[in-house]
């Protein structure tokens, strides 16, 4: 529920169980007064600190800098005297670049908007606040847009910006939301890593001055998640305060937190500002990403059931969301590029006898590639390797019982290649230099339309040549060498951001042309595992790192912001082919399970024993998944944290099924007992884990034993089932 208390000038918006509030001062400024657990009063403007500092800028024009150094400024903007973090920096022709918004109007309205060009969430039962704030001086109008939806306790924030002006203006800073929080003892929770060790979780305490998490890679990144969450001291899964915001976008951005002489603290979010400039022309429109708000003021737990709900129903778009995904095994690292029709029919019949459902083609079906060093653009077959061509294999694939999937990355060129040959200038490169590659290719300038159009058709050509219903679309290196022959020298600013909305476009036209189409979206495993490619794709590839126990940490990151059917998840063979670690077929299995489930493997040259168990998992996947698809997932203990044993639990929404996951990652000598206590369940209600018969108040106060466990790196699934609650 959003509304506009006209005497008080406050504006509420309501949750489920939050609220967030703003006011006017002198019905000027636009200020940020509360969010937290829901209140019921509108009288709420003594929030905004007036009494403080009275002398508000219509009063007392002498003190408009101390007024603007310490008033909580909803849209905080720059050099005019708030001398925190600010969200917008506009150029004007004369080279200055301050800006005053002032509210103008506002409309609340039952539903909201798409964004043009960008992801965004969607849904009819939604309700959307539009707030409009204009500086008379540059011309510049700035509509803030807040959405909430039915039963989701989270706030959506984006930003339009018009120039009213005869003039252009640069935008050299377009942030998407601001929130400042009073005094008190918080902590910054992020989620860093790199290559194959993505998304481990980080807890930093906030003093003065300024600290944060960004990226200018052209790609979210393995370094850093758009994702920051404001904690108290000491917040755990079940206590504590949790401010957090995570952005709806896959190129750079930026997270900053800053706490003043004053004790406040502020936190913004948005598009980094490095290597960002826009021209907007007269009557132009800038329209920034939306940034994902959600407070908890009971832990992490709820914070993570928020989003998980939100993306799940209100962000993912694909045909596949709600349903199970077929079980596929890919052949990366069962043959890297060393790969022929016969060898796949050969991994695809075994395949078929063990339950698995899928076969997907990796990198090395096209151009002349046998290695990374060549053939990106030149999407192609090379009919050496696929003998028969590709609608054969296809046929061939589907023939034998299974799906068929296929690999692309089609962001990038490689230098030896037929398209680089034709077209250099389709590259993105700095005029004068070489520009530097990584992995042996180059990146495409898609700001260039017919560079774009090019490679979509060929992508379009290759799925329309054979039955193809699953596509890996993978970027394996981040930008750099950013130019462009294409743009003009004022708007060479706007590359990376171009850039991003290219990509977007081409996967839109991706799902309008090929609606059935099974989308998953990869950069160099998990480096694009961001709120903006889950409006395309209903599922990521993780991490390339698939050793069962590193996958602990990564998957423990990433499921407390995604999905868990997001999580593309494989069992892979040993010893692991990034860490040399050797672990149980059956933990690798179980580990998998709480993913979009696979293998990732030779399964012609594994020993029988662990084919043996091939299907025994699969039977576990089907059995268990419809509570990945849509269960509440709870957090019972971290292996990351306790460097002892990991442990996680998801329940169905009408909490009568349940299956808790315990991985004991190191064995220890005389070892006790552990006792798991549960959440999640009917507290009178009588659950069935095995032969035994528990109440679930029991369960989740006093706990269930594991036993020990002989031997590291062991598993256990624990069923549990509603048999009564009568109570």
């Amino acid at each position: 529920m959003i509304l506009f208390d006209e005497k008080n000038s406050i504006f509420k918006i309501d949750t489920v169980n939050t609220s967030y509030v703003m006011g006017l001062a002198d019905e000027m400024y636009l200020g940020h007064v509360y969010y937290g657990d829901k209140l019921q009063s509108t009288d709420l403007t003594y929030l905004l600190g007036l009494e403080v500092n009275p002398f508000t800028p219509e009063q007392k024009p002498g003190e408009k800098v101390s007024f603007m150094d310490c008033f909580p400024m909803e849209y905080p903007t720059k050099g005019l005297g708030d001398f925190r973090e600010s969200c917008l920096s506009v150029k004007r022709m004369n080279g200055q670049e301050q800006t005053e918004l002032v509210y103008k109007s506002h409309v609340i309205y039952k539903g909201k908007q798409t964004l043009e060009g960008l992801p965004s969430t969607w849904g009819e039962d939604s309700e959307t606040l539009e707030i409009m704030l204009a500086d008379e001086i540059t011309g510049i109008q700035v509509t803030l847009l807040y959405s909430v939806f039915d039963g989701i306790d989270a706030v959506i924030k984006s930003v339009r910006v018009k120039n009213t002006a005869a003039e252009p203006v640069f935008l050299t800073k377009v942030l998407s939301g601001s929130l400042d929080i009073r005094p008190g003892s918080y902590e910054t929770l992020s989620l860093h890593g790199s290559w194959a060790r993505e998304r481990h979780m980080s807890r930093t305490p906030i003093g003065y001055g300024s600290m944060g998490i960004e990226t200018c890679r052209g790609i979210s990144g393995h370094q850093e998640n758009p994702f920051l969450a404001v904690v108290s001291e000491g917040t755990t899964q079940n206590t504590g305060e949790v401010y957090a915001m995570n952005f709806v976008y896959s190129s750079n951005f930026m997270v900053k937190v800053q706490k003043n002489q004053f004790d406040h603290i502020r936190a913004v979010m948005g598009i980094h500002p490095e290597n960002f400039s826009w021209k907007l022309s007269a009557g132009e429109v800038f329209t920034a990403p939306e940034v994902v708000m959600v407070y908890s003021g009971s832990g992490l737990g709820r914070m993570t059931q928020t989003y998980h709900d939100l993306y799940r129903n209100h962000l993912i778009r694909s045909a596949w969301k709600d349903k199970m995904r077929p079980v596929l095994i890919n052949n990366w690292e069962a043959t890297y590029f060393n790969f022929d029709t016969n060898k796949l029919l050969d991994i695809a019949r075994s395949a078929k006898a063990h339950g698995i459902e899928m076969l997907v083609m990796d990198d090395g079906w096209f151009g002349h590639r046998e290695s990374d060093n060549s053939s990106l653009g030149d999407w192609f077959v090379n009919e050496s390797k696929i003998q028969g061509g590709l609608k054969y294999l296809a046929d061939e694939i589907h023939n034998i019982g299974l799906k068929f999937g296929i690999w692309f990355e089609p962001e990038m060129i490689s230098p030896d290649s037929e398209l680089y040959r034709l077209h250099p200038e389709w590259a993105l490169r700095c005029e004068g230099r070489e520009p530097g590659q990584a992995r042996n290719q180059l990146v495409l300038d898609l700001t260039r339309p017919e560079t774009a159009e090019y490679i979509y058709n060929s992508i379009a050509a290759i799925l329309k040549s054979a039955a193809i219903e699953y596509v890996k679309w993978d970027m394996n290196r981040p930008l750099s060498d950013i130019g462009s022959s294409y743009l003009p020298a004022d708007q060479q600013g706007e590359i990376m951001h171009r850039q991003m909305l290219a990509v977007y476009g081409m996967q839109e036209r991706l799902l309008k042309d090929f609606p059935e189409l099974l989308l998953e979206n990869c950069s160099g495993g998990g480096a694009r595992f961001d709120p903006g490619m889950l409006y395309y794709s209903p599922q990521f590839w993780c991490s390339d790192d698939t050793d069962a126990v590193e996958r602990l940490i990564i998957q423990e990151g990433t499921q407390l912001i995604y999905p868990l059917s997001t999580i593309g998840a494989h069992v892979s063979d040993c010893p692991n082919h990034t860490t040399g670690r050797v672990t149980p077929f059956s933990t690798r299995g179980d580990v998998a399970l709480s993913g979009t489930f696979g293998y990732e493997l030779d399964i012609t040259k594994i020993s029988q024993s662990d084919r043996d168990e091939i299907p025994g998992q699969i039977d576990k996947f089907k059995k268990f998944n419809p509570l990945v698809l849509s269960g509440d997932y709870f957090r019972i203990a971290s292996y990351q944290e306790n460097h002892d044993y990991d442990c996680y639990q998801i329940v169905s929404k009408d909490k009568k099924k349940s299956f808790v996951t315990y991985v004991q990652v190191h064995a220890k000598p005389n070892a006790k007992k552990k006792y798991l206590r549960l959440q999640g369940l009917v507290p009178d209600g009588l659950y069935q884990i095995g032969e035994d018969i528990y109440l679930g108040d029991t369960l989740m106060k006093a706990g269930i034993p594991v036993p020990v466990i002989f031997g590291d790196y062991r598993s256990m699934i624990i069923e549990l089932n509603l048999v009564d609650s009568r109570f």
